[in-house]
């Protein structure tokens, strides 16, 4: 047991769908024959999401006040228990200031375990954004948070579904800021920190794929300038110091992907947030039409470059489903078993 790694995983948004999801997650054996998890957020919300699930015989909270309390077996989920929900006050599905300050302190708390070496990888649940805000910690994602609490200049998010995985040159910007915003050090920064990321999950050679920002890479400036004055010296950069990019060029956006995912490269360097989370969804989000509901939502997000692993789920607190116990966990799963394969590398 002392040598699977301890993973953190936060509760999330307590009005959210990530109490649920947790317990779904964690009520699967194999979890624990791999990792030790514990959850970090509030005790009473995780036993309610065992009501809700019906889980009451198979499933008991453990709340504990330090990783060292825990017990780390299956059937019974260990929750470092924060106590900051007022569970009279707890309503799914509604933002407010309560649950933003519950999330934000869930993530601050499983940072400063990891970063203590307490933990040995971070996995996050969604955090409603407009709520964190609503208490007063004004941050955009996760990824901002774990880079303020690490100390951290230099980072990116990776999104992964199976063998597809993106990083990008921007995120959470405005698409006009995110124009200005590729520019040859940070794209060159980025083609390194792929190129790292798929070497700590254990591909040796990896090959790198890079977008270019405009209609057919910007037909020789014809359609912009940025792949000729930007985008391929750091590409040239990047090969001289040993990083193998195939093509040796900028690939034009809309075919990159289908490219990926047929084998040609083990990631992509995208330039900016919706051109790497839309082929990501398409891929991992399965609507099923006949049933109205999601068959999967699977796929998982890594913040690269920061000193403590952080894997999430790539999607949304589900509030409109939150509290029914119709949550889908696949995400979860592959966030954890993603951060099982980045402690075991390290």
């Amino acid at each position: 047991m002392a040598k699977k790694p301890i993973i953190g995983i936060t509760m999330g948004d307590p009005a959210g769908n990530g109490s649920e999801i947790s317990v779904k997650a964690l009520a699967d054996s194999s979890v624990y024959e791999r990792c030790r998890p514990i959850i970090i957020g509030d005790a009473n919300c995780m036993e309610k999401a065992v009501k809700i699930l019906g889980k009451e015989n198979e499933i008991k909270i453990h709340a504990v006040q330090d990783v060292k309390e825990a017990i780390f077996e299956f059937g019974t989920i260990d929750v470092y228990d924060m106590k900051l929900v007022d569970m009279e006050k707890h309503m799914y599905g509604k933002v407010s200031k309560m649950c933003g300050e519950a999330a934000f302190q869930y993530v601050v708390k499983v940072i400063d375990l990891a970063m203590k070496n307490e933990i040995d990888a971070t996995v996050t649940n969604a955090i409603c954004k407009e709520a964190i805000n609503m208490a007063g910690h004004h941050y955009s994602g996760h990824t901002e948070i774990y880079a303020d609490y690490t100390h951290t200049n230099k980072y990116t998010m990776m999104l992964a579904h199976d063998d597809l995985r993106v990083v990008h040159v921007s995120t959470h910007v405005s698409l006009r800021q995110a124009c200005d915003k590729v520019k040859k050090e940070r794209v060159l920064e980025c083609i390194r920190i792929a190129n790292n990321a798929c070497k700590a999950i254990g591909i040796q050679e990896p090959k790198i794929g890079v977008a270019g920002l405009n209609p057919h890479c910007g037909e020789n400036g014809m359609f912009g300038v940025e792949e000729i004055e930007e985008i391929q010296p750091a590409i040239n950069e990047a090969m001289e110091e040993g990083i193998n990019i195939p093509e040796k060029k900028p690939t034009p956006p809309d075919s990159i992907f289908s490219k990926a995912i047929g084998g040609w490269y083990d990631i992509v360097v995208a330039m900016y947030h919706d051109q790497g989370h839309i082929p990501l969804k398409v891929e991992g989000f399965k609507y099923n039409k006949d049933l109205k509901k999601w068959d999967a939502v699977s796929g998982i997000n890594v913040t690269l470059g920061i000193p403590i692993i952080r894997v999430s789920v790539d999607h949304g607190t589900g509030f409109d489903l939150a509290g029914t116990g119709e949550c889908n966990q696949i995400s979860l799963v592959n966030s954890i078993d993603y951060a099982i394969r980045l402690a075991e590398n390290r």
